[in-house]
């Protein structure tokens, strides 16, 4: 059958991923996740919402009922604003604003961002940099941001990054801590402890 507007493919169960609930809400600022009542107030005070694929209330719904690629792979989680009006107005305390920046952490991690969208690209460049080199550099960063999401827009603006380089306000070098290896092996120990944090949510789907 031939997609139509507005058409959604019927999503089996065995698609679905019975432990992404627990797993957002096992990341600090999730733990309220399943006190939503589906009231809508989110999406009402979101002012991005009719910009998304889904709204804040159904990015919601979907998580708890498993839709993990729906959810990672969607524009929603990218465009919120971090205005927090979500999380002020939610009658039921739920951290909405940080239960998408957890959604944007895992489809970073898991590779199914948006891999052209502006927003998702610049998240994955400035993680790297800092990852490798323990600082950003700002030139670099807006050259990789354009070269990955829309290269004819670097064209566009390399005049005016050419007279913030002459200026000084902008440098194309590279710079880096001394200790890289300290960093990493913080970010390996936050790493480490976000696999028990997995491990046990599973372990706990399993025994229900």
């Amino acid at each position: 059958m031939p997609d139509l507007p507005g058409w959604r493919k019927i999503k089996y169960e065995e698609d679905l991923d019975p432990g992404f609930a627990d797993e957002i809400a096992s990341i600090p600022g999730g733990e309220h996740l399943f006190n939503c009542i589906q009231c809508g107030t989110c999406s009402g005070m979101c002012p991005l919402s009719p910009e998304m694929d889904y709204t804040p209330r159904r990015i919601i719904a979907m998580i708890r009922a498993g839709f993990r690629r729906e959810v990672l792979s969607s524009y929603t989680c990218w465009l919120c604003a971090s205005c927090y009006s979500c999380a002020v107005e939610c009658p039921k305390n739920v951290k909405i604003t940080d239960i998408m920046y957890a959604a944007k952490r895992l489809a970073i991690r898991e590779g199914v961002a948006p891999s052209r969208f502006p927003i998702s690209v610049l998240a994955r460049e400035f993680f790297n940099q800092v990852h490798s080199k323990g600082r950003t550099n700002e030139g670099r960063l807006i050259m990789r941001l354009y070269m990955k999401s829309n290269p004819l827009k670097a064209l566009k603006q390399a005049s005016m990054g050419l007279k913030l380089w002459m200026q000084g306000r902008i440098s194309i070098g590279s710079e880096s801590i001394k200790r890289k290896e300290e960093l990493h092996k913080l970010l390996g120990a936050i790493e480490t402890e976000r696999m028990v944090q997995k491990r046990d949510v599973v372990t706990h789907k399993e025994a229900r």
